[in-house]
């Protein structure tokens, strides 16, 4: 029963997340936000909603190295299996889209944050700075983005923006719907799989910290995973490296920055040791790809990521 009340859990928290996204954005586009700053925005924190919950909910119930491994797993798992899947199905044109202003921000928010650590317990104050970098963040892409916008409609471009989970079409009732069952469904959602997953870990013997690296982090990974995978499928996934990017740093100042001011969350050695630079490193990765821009992630990069991502959750399981 733990394991169906765990994935009811999740998969309430990922229909629950899309429901709030679209009815976040259709409201916001009614009111006449402009759709580049509904994406950065409503549809960034709200695809991230369930990894908040997630991480909030953890905190509050006294697993607090769930919260961290979700975000530490996460940003990993992003890398290794988001990125090497979809590479071993077709081919990702990564030269083609410069993200190297995304990619050094994500490694300076990276090391930022494993410094952070090693002043542990992350508290109220490490959760300011991490904030005070979002918001510095999200103001620059707003920046450049509206930079970009204007040189569009100067080149006759289409001002037309779509936004996923837009509808002009759609009844207000309906928009109102989906907002209340998103915020219902969430944090019901985020009780039922953290509960779930730490009884999970004291069935299995392992700490709460492993389980978030894992389970967690994997299962939290499924809509950027399927996404990327259906859009290989159809040969559209050559923006993958940019959105794994994004969500990366997303995750690092929105989730762990929120969860902080909500409760005390240590690090333990094993993070410090071994699990904060295996992110790092699995960052790293990726700057040939980011630099480089004759050099595309074909499927023997693919493969080799693939594998490592198994190789880690080995090496994870065994530190545990």
């Amino acid at each position: 029963m733990v394991w169906i009340s765990g994935i009811l859990g999740l998969v309430i928290l990922l229909l629950a997340g899309d429901l709030l996204v679209r009815g976040a954005v259709n409201v916001a586009l009614r009111l006449g936000v402009p759709a580049l700053i509904v994406s950065l925005t409503i549809v960034a924190f709200g695809t991230s909603a369930p990894e908040l919950l997630i991480s909030v909910e953890a905190v509050m119930t006294g697993a607090p190295g769930l919260a961290l491994g979700n975000v530490v797993g996460s940003n990993t798992t992003n890398i290794l299996l988001v990125l090497g899947v979809p590479a071993l199905i077709s081919k990702l044109h990564t030269s083609g889209f410069d993200t190297s202003k995304s990619y050094k921000t994500m490694i300076a928010v990276t090391l930022v944050f494993i410094a952070l650590c090693f002043t542990a317990p992350l508290t109220w104050w490490h959760g300011l700075i991490l904030l005070a970098l979002l918001a510095y963040v999200l103001w620059d892409q707003a920046r450049d983005a509206m930079k970009h916008r204007r040189e569009m409609k100067a080149a006759r471009a289409t001002d037309e923006e779509e936004v996923e989970g837009a509808d002009p079409t759609i009844p207000g009732w309906k928009i109102a719907a989906f907002i209340l069952l998103g915020i219902i469904g969430l944090p019901l959602g985020a009780d039922m799989f953290v509960d779930s997953a730490v009884e999970i870990a004291e069935m299995f013997g392992v700490s709460d910290s492993v389980i978030g690296l894992t389970l967690v982090a994997l299962g939290t990974s499924l809509p950027e995973l399927a996404t990327t995978v259906m859009a290989a499928i159809r040969r559209q996934a050559d923006v993958a490296l940019g959105n794994v990017i994004g969500s990366n740093m997303f995750n690092i100042l929105a989730i762990m920055g929120v969860t902080v001011m909500v409760g005390d969350v240590p690090v333990v050695h094993p993070f410090l040791a071994y699990d904060l630079w295996a992110m790092l490193a699995a960052s790293l990765l990726i700057a040939p790809f980011v630099f480089n821009r004759k050099l595309n992630m074909t499927r023997r990069w693919g493969f080799a990521l693939s594998v490592l991502y198994i190789l880690y959750i080995i090496m994870v399981v065994l530190h545990g």
